[in-house]
């Protein structure tokens, strides 16, 4: 049985297979991309950055002719240092003229060649971000900004040919033949058909003589309105034109919330800090149009800048619903919820004084998240401390969060816990996913 593989692919290969290998090679990247991530510092993410990848990744399966079955031996022509039966040694370090990296090889075998990519600014956010979105980003009204969008704006009488309204063209051109009445063709075929039989008849009879003369007249006329009538004219050409005009687009707003109380060591400060500039970065990747509010507090809220927000040192008692009422308020004054998609992320240790948790509670529930399309809140603290008993702050979001599934708690006591907990919180959603 012989099988001739007739699709267009490069020879011995298979479009299924190259697109698993594609997909394989994609992943590989994407994974590598993550770990030197969380191996490296946040302010670091988004610059020029080399990662590696395991070489039989890249493999892709072909189809090989079997001459014979059973075990054969070859030789390959052109050596001059082996001959039939030698052991070919592996290269020491496992270095090959491919110009892979290896990791542990030997004369035993067991190593690992890898692929090693630099990947611009561009590369390494669009693979680091690929998975994560804003959930339910076009919720609300949108509004007009200053991009801009070419739209359909009526008709011009030119253009380029690769805009011209066919349609419109051939109707006007039978317009203008109608009106001008131009001759059809079928009429000179006729009258050529009629001359042609009366030339054919000899003798011609007078009545024949003088209907062949007029014929001969009328086709000239014919020919001559045919000529200086065209089927298509440049006057009857018609061309789409278009216009640009501002593209709606969606407006939305993340307050970022973060406590920078006494309770807040050093440390856990820096995870949180560290949680908000991977936000950040996220966020200027993806949402040019995307406003960011910064609010920090202790016993008292303030709204400060980004730099302040980052470096500033603070400290104090913790009044949780102070941070809470400042952003009902910023939303209120500058973010209507009917026109702003809002969204809010905090970071705190989870203490805050008794006293205040039922005001944080209302305010929560008839305030921040009515009008919130996403809250995410990570709780941080150091390690081993997740062992303890709930924090005031997580219990009482806790019996928030089961009537209102938008507020998403995580949890979070190592730097390498930030990476995988942002991923959770901002990974697109399966039914969103379906919507695309």
């Amino acid at each position: 049985m012989e099988i001739i593989d007739r699709r267009p692919n490069p020879h011995g290969k298979n479009t299924e297979n190259r697109q698993r290998v594609l997909s394989r090679a994609r992943q590989a990247i994407q994974s590598a991309v993550r770990d030197a991530a969380a191996q490296g510092r946040i302010r670091e993410i988004g610059q020029d950055s080399a990662v590696s990848i395991p070489a039989d990744v890249l493999h892709e399966p072909s189809f090989h002719r079997q001459f014979s079955a059973g075990a054969r031996h070859y030789v390959l022509s052109g050596n001059k240092e082996f001959v039939k039966g030698d052991r070919l040694r592996r290269p020491p370090g496992g270095e090959g003229a491919s110009g892979g990296q290896g990791s542990g090889a030997g004369e035993q075998g067991g190593g690992e060649d890898s692929y090693r990519f630099v990947l611009s600014r561009e590369e390494f956010l669009d693979l680091f971000f690929d998975d994560l979105e804003l959930p339910d980003l076009v919720k609300r009204e949108a509004a007009a900004t200053t991009s801009m969008a070419t739209s359909r704006s009526g008709l011009t009488s030119d253009g380029s040919p690769s805009q011209i309204d066919l349609g419109r063209t051939m109707r006007r051109s039978m317009g203008r033949r109608i009106g001008l009445k131009r001759p059809k063709p079928q009429e000179l075929i006729e009258i050529e058909a009629e001359i042609s039989t009366l030339e054919a008849e000899r003798p011609l009879s007078d009545p024949q003589f003088l209907r062949l003369q007029e014929l001969r007249e009328s086709r000239i006329q014919l020919r001559q309105r045919l000529a200086r009538i065209p089927w298509v004219d440049p006057v009857d050409l018609r061309y789409r034109r278009f216009t640009p005009v501002p593209k709606p687009t969606t407006q939305a707003v993340i307050f970022c919330i973060m406590d920078v109380s006494g309770s807040m060591t050093e440390k856990m400060k820096e995870l949180g800090k560290q949680f908000f500039m991977l936000l950040h970065v996220f966020l200027e990747k993806r949402y040019e149009k995307l406003e960011i509010v910064f609010i920090r507090h202790a016993e008292t809220a303030e709204e400060v800048d980004e730099d302040i927000f980052f470096t500033d040192p603070r400290t104090g008692g913790t009044v949780v619903s102070t941070a809470l009422e400042l952003t009902h308020d910023v939303q209120n004054e500058r973010f209507p919820a009917d026109k702003w998609n809002i969204y809010v992320a905090q970071v705190s240790d989870g203490d805050n004084i008794s006293s205040d948790m039922s005001k944080v509670g209302r305010l929560m529930a008839e305030a921040i998240l009515p009008v919130a399309q996403y809250f995410a809140y990570v709780e941080v603290s150091l390690g081993g401390m997740l062992l303890r008993s709930e924090t005031d702050l997580w219990r009482g979001y806790k019996g928030i969060a089961e009537t209102m599934p938008h507020l998403a708690m995580r949890q979070v006591q190592d730097r390498r816990d930030i990476f995988p907990v942002f991923r959770d919180l901002f990974a697109r959603r399966m039914a969103e996913r379906a919507g695309e």
